[in-house]
């Protein structure tokens, strides 16, 4: 199989490249390891509400997002932030009035995030794209690229002019093999980048009512005891179902182990903060990203304490004059990690690619 440009990842960076490329009538293929796109965006339908298992918000001042929701027509609106904040002490005590919600602010999505996941894949050729694809190998010089994949356990090798890796760095140090090797320096730089949320894990728990809100509560409260240390409002933008999400504060092998036991927990926290008709949620899911190959690997099982200094090295980028790209949200030096960050990675990408195309032409 032969095109000008493949693109590994199928999340928000990989599918907007695509869009860019596809309205410059450029040839691409788009492969992705898992059986969806998306990546680190997965919304759930749950009791007829859409609920965001993985990033939620972006906010003002990001002004892809927002154009690339004004362009598919997704309605914006502002988190819940009504009410006063809920807060739990390590021996389980709750206080009530010790803030206002920290997220004030934030924007999102009417219908998830994964609207606009949806929204871009729509726009693309169905012979253009590829699920359950993973990269195994790629040999690389000027002008020529030979990927070697694997489709659902058949060989499938892809002949391209420039490639690009919009996965997480870490996950290209550790499943991809180059020819000739990356050097040591470079493979270093792939291994140290942190994969945003990658280690992370949310509680989804949805209910007919808006309990916290129906007794003056925003929904956010910050806990010491846990198992969820931060919770927030996740409830549509009108009408129900209406849920609360909490990221998990216990560490992802503890996690792994005893799934069950935390949501039993995570129940109980509910009802000890809110009010005991938080007894009884229609769902209470557990998203632990973690878990995820695709995304996280070993290293990422340790938490980021901070937001990391995000870009790419001088060494990276200097094997995009072998037609070797990095896009994934990391790789962008303004909004690293969030979802603006994957839209400038995405930009910045395409806008070398037209460079290199411009100069061999």
């Amino acid at each position: 199989m032969q095109t000008d440009v493949l693109i590994v990842g199928g999340g928000l960076s990989g599918l907007a490249l695509a869009d860019r490329l596809t309205s410059q009538g450029k040839a691409f293929l788009l492969v992705e390891a898992q059986d969806r796109f998306g990546g680190r965006i997965l919304t759930n339908e749950l009791s007829g509400g859409k609920f965001d298992l993985g990033p939620a918000w972006f906010w003002p001042g990001q002004p892809r997002m927002a154009a690339l929701a004004q362009r598919f027509d997704i309605p914006v609106f502002d988190q819940f932030s009504t009410g006063d904040l809920i807060y739990q002490d390590q021996s389980g005590a709750v206080q009530r009035g010790r803030g206002y919600a920290s997220m004030e602010g934030s924007l999102r999505l009417a219908g998830g995030m994964g609207g606009l996941i949806d929204a871009l894949e729509r726009t693309l050729e169905p012979s253009k794209i590829l699920t359950n694809t993973l990269l195994r190998s790629v040999g690389y010089s000027v002008g020529e690229i030979t990927a070697q994949l694997d489709q659902n356990g058949t060989p499938l090798s892809v002949q391209a002019q420039q490639i690009v890796l919009a996965v997480p760095p870490r996950v290209i140090a550790e499943t991809v093999s180059f020819e000739p090797a990356l050097e040591a320096a470079q493979v270093q730089a792939l291994k140290t980048v942190p994969t945003w949320m990658a280690g992370q894990a949310k509680i989804i728990a949805v209910y007919d009512d808006p309990h916290w809100r129906n007794a003056g509560l925003s929904g956010d409260a910050m806990s010491h005891r846990g198992p969820m240390v931060e919770i927030h409002d996740a409830s549509p933008m009108t009408g129900g179902p209406y849920a609360l999400f909490g990221f998990v504060g216990v560490p992802a092998d503890a996690r792994i182990a005893h799934k069950e036991e935390i949501l039993h927990l995570a129940q109980a926290q509910l009802m000890a903060m809110f009010g005991a008709e938080m007894a009884k949620p229609n769902h209470l899911i557990l998203q632990d990203w973690a878990t995820v190959p695709q995304i996280a690997r070993p290293q990422d099982h340790q938490p980021v304490r901070q937001h990391p200094i995000y870009g790419l090295s001088a060494g990276l980028q200097a094997l995009s004059a072998h037609g070797l790209h990095f896009g994934s949200t990391e790789t962008a030096p303004e909004f690293g990690g969030f979802l603006e960050g994957a839209l400038k990675a995405a930009e910045r990408v395409c806008q070398r690619i037209n460079a290199l195309t411009a100069t061999s032409a």
